[in-house]
C-alpha cells in the first residue's frame, strides 16, 4: 500500500481529537490527500456499533462483548474506508485503533493484552499503523477537561471510576514498552498549541520519510 496510516491514542480527555482535526485541516490546505476518521465509527455500520458500545445506558455490557464489538467495528471500518484510502496513496489519520482495545479491554478490563490482540488480528489481518502518537495525561486532568468541555459527548467510558482510567493509562504505558518503534509518547498536559506543533513536526518527518 502506498499511503500512510497514522493513529492517535490516549486516555479520555487527552486532546487527541482536537489535534487530529488541526492536523487534517493543515494537511488539506497543503493539498495532501488526507482522510480523517475515528474508531469506533468512521463509516455507517461502525457508527451504529459505536452507539451500542458507548451508550451510557449499556452499563451491563460484558467486557468480552465490548471487545468483540470493537473488533467488528474495526474490521468494517478498515475494509470500507481505511484500506481504499491507503491504496490510493492517502494519509489516513485515525482517532484510536487497536491500541485502544489493548489498553482498555486487554489491560484495564483485565482480559489480557495478548488475548485481545489475537481477537483483533482476525479483524485487521496484520494491517498495523506506520506510527502511533500516544497523548499522555493524568486521568484526573483529562476527566476535568471533559467536564469543562460542554460540547463533547459523554459516553459510557467517561462514567467509569477513576481507578479504571488509571489502569487505562498503565495499559498504554505497557504498550509503549511492547512497541517502542511504533508508538511515540507525547506530553498532552502542555498547552494545546504546544502539543499540536510537536505532533505536526513528528508527522512532517514521517511524510518526508515516506516521500509523500
Amino acid at each position: 500500500m502506498q499511503g500512510l496510516f497514522i493513529t492517535m491514542e490516549g486516555p479520555e480527555g487527552a486532546g487527541k481529537t482536537t489535534i487530529l482535526q488541526k492536523l487534517a485541516k493543515e494537511l488539506g490546505e497543503r493539498k495532501f490527500d488526507v482522510v480523517l476518521t475515528r474508531e469506533p465509527g468512521g463509516i455507517h455500520i461502525s457508527e451504529q456499533i459505536r452507539q451500542v458500545i458507548l451508550d451510557p445506558n449499556h452499563t451491563a455490557m460484558d467486557s468480552r462483548t465490548e471487545a468483540l464489538l470493537y473488533a467488528a467495528a474495526r474490521r468494517q471500518h478498515l475494509i470500507e474506508k481505511v484500506v481504499p484510502a491507503l491504496e490510493r496513496g492517502a494519509i489516513v489519520l485515525c482517532d484510536r485503533f487497536i491500541d485502544s482495545s489493548l489498553a482498555y479491554q486487554g489491560y484495564a478490563r483485565g482480559l489480557g493484552i495478548e488475548e485481545i490482540f489475537t481477537i483483533n488480528q482476525f479483524a485487521i489481518q496484520d494491517l498495523m499503523p506506520e506510527k502511533t502518537f500516544y497523548f499522555d495525561i493524568e486521568p484526573e486532568v483529562g476527566l476535568k477537561r471533559i467536564e469543562q468541555n460542554k460540547g463533547r459527548e459523554i459516553n459510557r467510558l467517561d462514567l467509569e471510576k477513576l481507578d479504571f482510567h488509571h489502569r487505562v493509562r498503565e495499559g498504554y504505558k505497557t504498550l509503549l514498552k511492547m512497541f517502542p518503534d511504533r508508538i511515540v509518547e507525547i506530553d498532552a498536559s502542555e498547552p494545546i498549541e504546544t502539543v499540536f506543533q510537536h505532533t505536526k513536526r513528528l508527522l512532517e518527518e514521517l511524510i518526508a520519510k515516506n516521500d509523500m
